[in-house]
């Protein structure tokens, strides 16, 4: 990748992606999932496999502070469920990003960001239907667990988007909002801190793309504490609503780049 591209964005790019990296931030105490925005809008704005890259760093910065105010409420025994089939989707999703190409990726980041917007739309209608979860302990739940942690790391090590497909796992077991919120933060930092090695062999962070980061990471803070103050007052349905539509439009803009 030549990270010079970087450095060739206007004032209005840069601060679209400052509202996206405003977003992460919200996205990481508030609505996990959200962030669908933040990558549509990096997807946009900059190359599409170095905006992989360059998105990563934020997304872990929210992370940490996601796990400063959420730390007491995660639920250990559904991590270590999920992370041998996280593990097994990164290493799929680098061996797509080995061989994909830019447009490849755009075309690739475009369908997930749809696939996500719809498993939403699923799972809300489902909840809306009174359908009960399945059990995390039985069976049907561990096979689940393995299938959500596959495509979970593949998406998220090809396009930061594993948030909609955990948020789905989390909900659909049963978690309410601050054991969802806890367990999330130190999913997601565990899994974007492995994947900062492939992503970097693969030549999506550099030097450029740190410097990048460290202008843009200084919007994650506000988004978080925002997203913090928000979280028992926010109509998250309505909410929902909108992160859908806009996931929609990032991903139709992305496939007709």
């Amino acid at each position: 990748m030549n990270t010079m591209t970087l450095w060739h964005i206007s004032g209005w790019e840069f601060a679209a992606l400052a509202a996206a990296a405003l977003l992460v931030g919200f996205s990481k105490t508030a609505v996990s999932g959200a962030n669908t925005v933040s990558l549509a809008v990096f997807a946009a704005v900059l190359p599409a496999r170095a905006s992989t890259g360059v998105l990563l760093p934020l997304l872990i910065t929210g992370d940490v502070l996601a796990v400063l105010t959420y730390r007491r409420h995660a639920h250990w025994p559904t991590l270590w469920r999920l992370f041998p089939a996280v593990a097994v989707g990164v290493v799929a999703g680098t061996l797509f990003l080995v061989w994909a190409g830019d447009g490849a990726v755009r075309t690739s980041i475009g369908a997930i960001l749809l696939l996500m917007a719809g498993v939403t739309v699923w799972r809300r209608r489902r909840a809306e239907a009174g359908e009960e979860p399945d059990a995390v302990t039985t069976r049907a739940g561990r096979m689940k667990a393995r299938s959500y942690g596959v495509l979970g790391g593949f998406t998220t090590m090809v396009a930061n988007a594993g948030g909609p497909v955990m948020s789905m796992y989390l909900l659909s077991a049963g978690f309410r909002k601050l054991g969802f919120l806890g367990t999330s933060a130190f999913f997601f930092l565990i899994v974007n801190v492995s994947k900062v090695p492939f992503s970097a062999g693969l030549g999506l962070i550099d030097g450029r793309s740190l410097l990048l980061d460290a202008a843009l990471a200084v919007f994650v803070l506000p988004g978080a504490l925002l997203g913090r103050w928000a979280v028992d007052r926010i109509n998250q349905r309505l909410f929902e609503q909108l992160v859908i539509a806009a996931t929609v439009v990032g991903g139709v803009q992305l496939l007709l780049r």
